[in-house]
């Protein structure tokens, strides 16, 4: 039986060392970073490992020795030179005011300014991070390490409030421009988060950062490889293969399509997510850990403020530039998506410099879709699992009259603001039913010309259906003879039903449908 201990949450570098946490070993990219830059930005989505990174640097640059015993830069690193450390973690206050980011970062400033001391004459929150550096350096006799964890945490809450954003924009722009006005006074900075807003605001002064999040060298930094999960986990998966009366092969898939598949470069390995992958892990059971963490409502916000046609999430095209850099002004929801990690790299086209994007496992892309649904269909979020599981029985069964009245429900009540977009609206709420009954059932989805045809397989019906705005129902169903949608199936033993379905932009909503069997 593993006596590993999960360190679940836990962020602290020396807590996890002290304690007994099971770790992964990162210390050599650690290293080769701090030998061959001094300035760095690494964007990953959440719960990703970032902050444990952080902590880790600053072990390392506390000279903190006895921690990395046994790890790969205790035989690395000669000299083991204690640096004074300035730590910025903004992960933890709720920004809703411009007063609130300054009152945090004056905070940060004052715990400092106890330490080093402060001069009358620093009145702005940065010409006061200026001093700090200034004097740090000259009272500890080394160059500063400083370390900003969640830079861009106060942005992302603002998502949606341009004033808001344009105040913290201008904090932050000033804020961390200190580093590049005392840059001798300086041994190494490093700034994480989710999303890299672009260069013309956050970071304009700052212009000397390498930003690694899209380098193959240092994928590995954060988040667990396949190869890292056998070096590190083998006789725990034949454990978890136990525990789930299955076979280690089949554990091994299992783990891979609900976890893996986050590529933050066109040409890299795949990384697991190591929130989901270390629970999964401790309880030895599957479940979508790291989605139930965070809800990403301002994504949502994104998605509908800019009507977004949802169908193009899985199979988005976009170029290195868009998903590098986030404009808060931008009308484009994707690089946000993307850079949170509910999308990813999943092709490239290198003639071009297009990437393709799409969900990167089976947690995410479920988790995101039921989270979507109340968002976007008349249904509270307490009755969207139980809806799914209704639709997904009523196909089972052949009820295809209730499965349809269940659909009409959805779209009841529709705002105003949904009117003005009643397709894209439309084709979205039926994108959602249809994805969530796919995970249960085969489900075939095609948009074209204004119009859906779908098919979907249960194991006894097969269900060939056409969508019609304002058109007629009689009118879809003969669409479907006409092209022979049927043709596939014609030797298969299971039943057919043929339904075509108009959607009325006068009701809003399902107006009726016709079936053939």
């Amino acid at each position: 039986m593993s006596s590993k201990i999960y360190p679940i949450g836990i962020q602290n570098f020396e807590k996890i060392r002290n304690d007994g946490y099971f770790y992964i070993d990162k210390t050599a990219l650690m290293y080769q970073m701090v030998k061959t830059g001094s300035y760095y930005f690494l964007s990953r989505p959440r719960r990703f490992g970032k902050s444990l990174l952080i902590s880790t640097l600053e072990a390392y640059f506390q000279g903190k020795k006895e921690l990395f015993t046994g790890l790969a830069v205790e035989k690395l690193e000669k000299n083991w030179i204690k640096y004074p450390v300035l730590h910025i973690d903004l992960n933890t206050e709720k920004y809703d005011t411009p007063e609130s980011l300054e009152n945090k970062l004056n905070g940060v400033l004052v715990e400092w300014e106890k330490k080093y001391g402060a001069e009358p004459s620093e009145k702005s929150l940065a010409t006061r991070f200026e001093g700090i550096i200034k004097r740090t350096c000259r009272q500890e006799g080394q160059r500063v390490a400083i370390l900003v964890d969640e830079y861009d945490k106060p942005m992302l809450q603002a998502i949606g409030n341009e004033e808001l954003q344009k105040s913290f924009r201008n904090t932050l722009k000033a804020f961390y421009g200190a580093l590049k006005s005392q840059d001798g006074c300086i041994k190494f900075a490093m700034l994480t988060g989710v999303t890299k807003f672009s260069k013309v605001s956050v970071f304009s002064d700052l212009n000397n950062l390498d930003d690694i999040s899209m380098w193959n060298e240092y994928i590995e930094i954060c988040g667990v490889s396949e190869r890292e999960i056998h070096e590190n986990l083998e006789a725990e998966l034949h454990e978890f293969a136990d525990a789930r009366r299955t076979t280690y092969e089949k554990l091994c898939t299992e783990l891979k399509e609900c976890y893996d598949g986050y590529h933050f470069t066109h040409n890299s390995i795949g990384m697991y997510n190591p929130f989901s992958l270390l629970n999964a892990f401790k309880r030895k059971e599957f479940g979508n850990y790291w989605f139930e963490t965070g809800t990403p409502t301002y994504l949502v916000k994104l998605l509908k403020k800019h009507h977004y046609d949802l169908e193009r999430m899985a199979h988005e095209e976009t170029d290195a530039q868009v998903l590098n850099s986030i404009d808060s002004e931008s009308t484009n929801p994707i690089p946000v998506i993307y850079q949170s990690g509910y999308l990813t790299i999943k092709g490239y086209d290198e003639r071009f410099g297009i990437y393709r994007l799409g969900f990167p496992n089976r947690e995410v892309e479920e988790g995101f879709i039921r989270f979507l649904l109340p968002f976007y269909a008349n249904v509270n979020k307490v009755e969207s699992p139980f809806e799914i599981q209704k639709f997904v029985r009523e196909v089972e069964a052949g009820d295809y009259s209730s499965f349809f009245r269940r659909l009409q429900s959805f779209f009841a009540d529709t705002t105003y603001e949904v009117i003005r977009e009643q397709e894209l609206h439309y084709e979205n709420v039926l994108f959602i039913v249809f994805k969530l009954v796919g995970f249960y059932t085969k489900v075939e989805y095609h948009t074209n010309n204004g119009r859906i045809d779908l098919i979907l397989q249960t194991d006894k019906f097969i269900y060939i259906m056409e969508f019609k705005l304002n058109g007629t129902a009689e009118e879809a169903l003969q669409q479907i003879n006409d092209k022979r949608y049927a043709l596939p199936f014609e030797a298969d033993g299971r039943k057919l039903f043929k339904i075509g379905i108009n959607f009325s932009e006068k009701t809003r909503n399902i107006e009726k449908w016709v079936v053939e069997s």
